[in-house]
């Protein structure tokens, strides 16, 4: 990630805790320190699982505080694993700006999720995918950043030393296995009468 999308800045920050091996990794690869400058309220759980999205970002607002003393005058470079619907990434941005970063430079060591995931992971449907409805720097906009940049698919089999074996459904839209894609994850919800 580092050697594809580089960032001129003072400090690299992973999001906690899914994201700090890849921010440790970004910053010794481009010499730049690492910094813990969030802190995550472990009593939280997953906010890109909620099921809808007043749920997710009342929990992003309970979930995470920034450490101004880290912060204050810095170029920030923070790293996630992904962006879903940037429900969380905005008020991350926006966190660390109030906190007295800078400039927040995104990175994010997968490529960006078109595609729902059908084999087990609980994302969202397509249309809620923000990198199926945006480019990339309309993301970067959308979420606040001074610039954004995503790991390339094959980047992301390099790092993990694959070429093949591994499931991309959910970057690609290419899946392993035959599946329904008009299937959501809540299609065998009950509805409320009158709903």
């Amino acid at each position: 990630l580092a050697r594809e999308q580089p960032a001129d800045a003072d400090i690299v920050v992973g999001l906690p805790d899914s994201a700090v091996p890849a921010a440790i990794g970004f910053a010794r690869a481009s010499g730049l320190p690492y910094e813990e400058a969030l802190i995550k309220n472990r009593y939280i759980g997953r906010t890109f699982i909620q099921p809808d999205q007043r749920l997710r970002e009342m929990g992003v607002s309970l979930k995470f505080n920034a450490l101004p003393e880290v912060l204050e005058g810095q170029r920030v470079v923070l790293v996630d694993d992904t962006i879903v619907r940037g429900t969380t990434s905005k008020p991350i941005v926006q966190l660390l700006r109030q906190a007295g970063a800078k400039e927040v430079h995104m990175r994010v060591h997968a490529p960006p999720m078109m595609w729902p995931c059908y084999l087990g992971v609980d994302l969202a449907r397509r249309e809620e995918l923000i990198a199926a409805r945006m480019s990339v720097p309309e993301i970067g906009r959308f979420i606040g950043a001074d610039s954004i940049g995503y790991l390339s698919l094959d980047g992301l089999l390099r790092a993990i030393g694959a070429s093949q074996g591994f499931c991309t459904g959910c970057l690609t839209g290419n899946y392993p296995v035959p599946v329904q894609l008009a299937m959501d994850k809540l299609v065998l919800e009950r509805v409320p009468v009158g709903a």
